[in-house]
């Protein structure tokens, strides 16, 4: 127990005045053998616990907070991907990104581009966002899986409904991983970031790909202007990713019926419907619909999020929805 309080920078400082508050106790026993020192070493040493008892609960409290913040932490990456349904996919997968930036808005998250695709209509390909704020995870873990839409698409003569797919990956950002990487594991490439810009866009090869030879992951980083901090930013996804596979290998172990793991690993799962002419979304896991997707698709999705708290018996209020 020491040792963790001893060696955080968050706690080293109190753990150091906690320790000589200790020295001070044991240095109190040289006067308990004389009797006319008994009632002053009394009031020192009540004095010097309910010091130290302060300086652990400060400690206790610190360490809580990061454990916290290591299983719900206030960075991720999103990642979207057009699915089945060839164009139109693409255009729904946009649409989704589009609904978590406005969200992330809303709630006054930072969100960046790491790298995206684009298909021939415009819309994701794929396409992956650096998120973070305060409970990004916490909020979001939930929205792994396939999104489906059902919809008659604009470029669609005979009015026929299409029904196609994106997935979205949530990956945890922990600034403490036991994931090591093997260096000799990793191919780099390296290109010209596309996009438009100023004159010197496309003139130096600042874009990375990294792929991960034993598992196939594959990532990429072409927002930032250098080489080296795209190829940071490839290898701290990277790491995200195998964290995940190596948490998704676990929670299989243990998996019986745990309502928390709902939705939370499984990328190819099919977890929700949006459909559009009858203006309804409907998530598959919990079995709850809402209404008003353009609200929703706009990036007002609290009450979606909420339905999930409440699934989970977490603290909540106002959640709507319907069965």
């Amino acid at each position: 127990m020491d040792d963790q309080f001893k060696e955080n920078s968050k706690t080293a400082y109190l753990y150091e005045m906690y320790s000589k508050l200790q020295k001070d106790g044991e240095e109190l026993a040289v006067f308990e053998a004389d009797p006319s020192m008994a009632e002053m070493v009394k009031t020192e040493r009540a004095n010097i616990d309910a010091q130290k008892d302060a300086l652990m609960s400060q400690m206790k409290e610190i360490i809580e907070v990061e454990k916290k913040e290591e299983e719900f932490p206030n960075e991720i990456i999103l990642e979207v991907r057009a699915g089945a349904g060839g164009e139109e996919a693409s255009l729904f997968a946009e649409e989704l990104a589009r609904m978590y930036a406005r969200y992330a808005e809303i709630r006054g998250w930072s969100m960046a581009v790491v790298d995206e695709s684009r298909s021939a209509v415009g819309g994701y390909k794929e396409a992956a966002f650096e998120i973070r704020g305060k409970d990004v995870y916490k909020l979001l873990r939930y929205e792994t899986g396939v999104h489906r839409v059902q919809r008659v698409p604009a470029t669609e003569k005979m009015g026929r409904v299409h029904t196609s797919t994106a997935s979205v990956a949530i990956l945890p950002v922990r600034k403490k991983t036991n994931i090591y990487i093997n260096p000799t594991d990793l191919e780099m490439e390296f290109s010209r970031s596309g996009g438009a810009g100023g004159q010197n866009v496309n003139k130096v090869e600042t874009a990375v790909r990294i792929i991960h030879k034993p598992t196939g992951l594959d990532v990429r980083s072409t927002a930032e202007r250098s080489q080296l901090k795209n190829r940071e930013k490839a290898l701290s996804i990277l790491t995200a990713k195998l964290q995940v596979l190596k948490d998704e290998q676990e929670a299989k172990k243990y998996s019986a019926d745990r309502k928390d793991q709902v939705g939370t690993a499984d990328r190819s799962e099919k977890i929700r419907t949006y459909n559009i002419l009858q203006d309804r979304i409907t998530d598959h896991r919990i079995r709850v619909s809402w209404h008003n997707i353009t609200k929703i698709l706009a990036g007002e999705i609290e009450p979606v999020l909420e339905a999930f708290k409440d699934f989970n018996g977490e603290a909540v209020e106002g959640t709507e929805g319907e069965d």
